[in-house]
């Protein structure tokens, strides 16, 4: 189902709880959304449809793949940049890193571990940060 794009910046301001295998019908809600808003977006958290779970969706290249409870575990190459929102107006500075690792369940809830660099890097570090009730 595509969703409606929360702007509400206090909504966004919350952390997100972690999600169960329960939650897997937001993370297909956030793929359908995402693939709807594909010409202006390329990531989207599920506080960002309205919904508090750690559950992101990312668009890397010719898919886009839903990652619930992501986490950071690693990261390198620390550097700034700037980033625009779907949820805000205009572009914003913030720090990211070149190379992470992120452990997460994935739409079969099992658990999986990568290594991400570059464009792909930086949105995912991008949704995890709404996770965390992080708004650029």
């Amino acid at each position: 189902m595509i969703c409606e794009i929360v702007r509400d910046e206090s909504f966004l301001a919350q952390k997100s709880a972690e999600a169960s295998f329960l939650d897997m019908p937001i993370a297909q809600n956030l793929l359908d959304t995402l693939a709807a808003y594909s010409d202006s977006c390329v990531g989207l958290a599920a506080n960002m449809i309205g919904v508090h779970k750690r559950i992101i969706a990312v668009n890397m290249g010719p898919i886009n793949v839903a990652m619930l409870n992501p986490v950071i575990v690693k990261k390198s190459g620390k550097y700034m940049t700037e980033e625009g929102c779907l949820s805000l107006n205009g572009v914003r500075p913030t720090a990211r890193y070149k190379k992470i690792t992120v452990e997460y369940q994935d739409m079969q809830f099992k658990k999986q571990r990568q290594s991400f660099e570059g464009w792909t890097a930086q949105i995912i570090q991008h949704e995890i940060d709404h996770c965390d009730g992080i708004v650029i």
